[in-house]
Order: C-alpha cells, then structure tokens, then sequence
C-alpha cells in the first residue's frame, strides 16, 4: 500500500469511529473519508494558506478526482525584518489576492492561529490572519479554517505528527516531490484537508 493510501485508509477509519456507517455510496462509486455523499464531488482549485507575518505559505491544489488532486501553485510570502507590520499586511493581502486573481481557486482553506501565552506573538498571528482573510474577502471566496491537529489528523492520521511527516505524507498525495519550505507544505495540506473533511463543497461553489 502507498503512502497515500495509508493515509486515506487511517482517516477514512477514524471518521467510522466518530460517524454511524453511510448506507448510499459517494459518487465515486465507494465510500470517501467516512462521509455519504449525496451530491456531485467537489471538482475545482483550493487555496490553502498557512498565515505567518514574515513567511505566509500559499498553494493551490486542482481536484479532478478522488486520486487526482496536482499541486498547481505553491509560494511563501517573505518579507524582510526591515518591513513594518502595516507593510508586511499589505504584502500578504496583495500576495494572496495576486494568487486568487491568477488562479482561480473556488474556495480557501487556512490553519487556524494556535493558542499562544505571549501577547505580542498572538497579536502579528492575528495581524497575518486579518491580512489574509482580508484578501479572500475582497474576492468574494469561502474560507474553511481548521486547527493544526485536525489538519495534521487528515494527512498523516495522527494529530501529533511533525512538520516533517506532513511535509512528506502531502508529497505522497500529491505525487511529487517538490523542495520548499515547511509553509508551503502546511499551506497545501490545509488545502487537502479542506477537500477531504468538508460535507458541503458540493454546494455554493
């Protein structure tokens, strides 16, 4: 069994636990991540997001299938030390409005800021997020939000896994091997969980 299998196989076995079995099959033609799909599958590009004030992770996935998911698009935002916070909003908000603009995503898809002690630290996560969520609004897009575990649960199967697992089991689902940094792999996992976990992308899309 791949890698990608593997991982399909632990989620599609820990929403069971969590849901009463399906009794109509997807319009795959089998049951998909626990989920009974009465609907046309979600077909279409997804931007996942990864919000961070100096390095945002953009990437975009194309699903033409259930086995077919490309990556199309990936990039980390970086901006120098020097830049200001309100310059560092503005490139982010320009960044991601350049991608929607170009690409075309039908929805979007972003790790949600985790609890932090610091104040200063919460506060330019929010700053990112509010940037980032400034420019899927100004497109007019849906965005989906998850929590680092839940994302990490839908790509590896373990809501501990590291950024390196992740990192590699997005890859596998992929089908490729692309050298970048850790934001644009968290960015496209979010995106990928984004297709896997949602019930309604069928709909308003």
């Amino acid at each position: 069994m791949c890698a990608a299998q593997s991982s399909r196989k632990l989620w599609t076995d820990f929403l069971k636990k969590k849901r009463s079995p399906c009794s109509k099959a997807d319009p795959w033609g089998k049951k998909f991540s626990g989920v009974c799909a009465t609907r046309e599958p979600f077909r279409g590009k997804i931007l996942g997001i990864d919000p961070s004030l100096r390095g945002s992770g953009l990437a975009i996935i194309d699903v033409k299938s259930r086995d077919a998911i490309d990556l199309i698009f990936s990039q980390t935002v970086k901006i120098a030390a020097k830049e200001s916070l309100l310059e560092c909003t503005y490139h982010i908000f320009l960044a991601i409005q350049r991608a929607i603009e170009c690409h075309r995503p039908k929805i979007c898809a972003m790790e949600q800021t985790i609890y932090v002690q610091n104040f200063q630290t919460a506060q330019i996560m929010g700053i990112a997020r509010g940037a980032a969520l400034a420019a899927i609004a100004s497109q007019h897009l849906k965005v989906f939000e998850y929590a680092p575990l839940r994302i990490k649960q839908a790509i590896c199967g373990y809501g501990r896994a590291s950024k390196e697992q992740v990192a590699k089991m997005t890859q596998a689902l992929l089908k490729i091997h692309f050298n970048v940094g850790f934001d644009e792999t968290d960015a496209a996992a979010a995106a990928i969980c984004c297709f896997f976990t949602e019930r309604s992308l069928g709909e308003n899309t």
